[in-house]
């Protein structure tokens, strides 16, 4: 009887895990593609530090601009630092605040997209006058004068470009939103809500955010696509974190006049930016489509 329960768990087991299987294959190739190699960076961002060859910040680990070899990887830069254990180390710091500032600006555009949308009236018109002004404004140029208009005791500080980041793309978030809110607040469990006496904070967290979460989940996966480059932008710029710390943006700034005699003090940095776009972009679309949305760059 024993052996006849052990078997029924085990045919159990291998039904679901087949099962699981077969959902995970009809997911879109992209999203797959891209899970594979965002898994791969939190991977790397995770234990970076127990397996990089050398410190980030150690000075004088092999010449300066050395080519690539057994003991460096990827060469070394200006300081004798070895490319790969700060392309390494880099790693969480970008996805830190490319994450964190993205997920602010859903919470922040989302709730005022849905608030805006379902109050209407003056509070919606001066609210959208207002993220239309904000969006108008180039996102490089806004962060560049946020930044500057903090001065310089906050400059390069993580909770400035953190909130800088959530500033310029929470306006974007909020207009994508609020189309969303006006169509929901037509329907009939948004009328029958109200007719309860809800408050707005009831009806919007009970109601409306619920049956938003399709588009909430595609705009914070478009815009933490897009938050890499902005957090490299202004660290090539020389805006975004302080040296020694490994940015990548901050690392092709700091390597790029050595770009012909030690090109992977700048390739390296700029690859890796590169593949967790394009990582966050193939897992965003595929989202996207398997919510049957539209992911739209405002």
């Amino acid at each position: 009887m024993d052996t006849t329960i052990s078997s029924k768990n085990v045919t159990a087991k291998k039904t679901r895990a087949f099962g699981l299987l077969s959902r995970i294959r009809r997911l879109p190739r992209g999203m797959l593609i891209g899970a594979g190699i965002l898994v791969f960076y939190l991977f790397v961002a995770l234990t970076g530090d127990y397996w990089t060859p050398y410190d980030y910040n150690q000075v004088g680990t092999g010449k300066p601009f050395e080519k690539p070899s057994s003991e460096h990887l990827l060469g070394t830069d200006q300081l004798g630092r070895d490319v790969f254990s700060r392309v390494v180390e880099g790693t969480d710091i970008v996805l830190y605040l490319a994450l964190t500032s993205t997920l602010l600006a859903t919470i922040i555009g989302g709730v005022l997209g849905l608030v805006s949308g379902f109050v209407g009236g003056w509070f919606d018109q001066v609210a959208m006058r207002v993220v239309d002004i904000v969006i108008s404004i180039p996102f490089l140029v806004l962060g560049l004068l946020l930044i500057s208009a903090a001065g310089p005791e906050l400059a390069g500080s993580f909770q400035l470009l953190i909130f800088v980041i959530a500033f310029v793309y929470a306006p974007r978030i909020a207009r994508m939103t609020r189309a969303v809110a006006i169509d929901l607040v037509t329907r009939d469990f948004v009328t029958a809500a109200r007719t309860r006496g809800e408050s707005i904070w009831s009806i919007v967290w009970h109601e409306l955010l619920p049956n938003a979460t399709g588009v909430i989940l595609v705009e914070l996966g478009v815009r933490a696509g897009y938050a890499p480059i902005f957090v490299g932008a202004l660290g090539f710029l020389g805006l975004g974190v302080r040296p020694p710390i490994p940015e990548w943006g901050l690392m092709i700034s700091e390597n790029r006049p050595a770009i012909v005699s030690a090109p992977m003090a700048v390739f390296a940095p700029a690859l890796a930016l590169a593949v967790l776009v394009i990582g966050l972009n193939l897992f965003t679309d595929g989202m996207a489509r398997l919510l049957g949305r539209t992911a739209i760059n405002v």
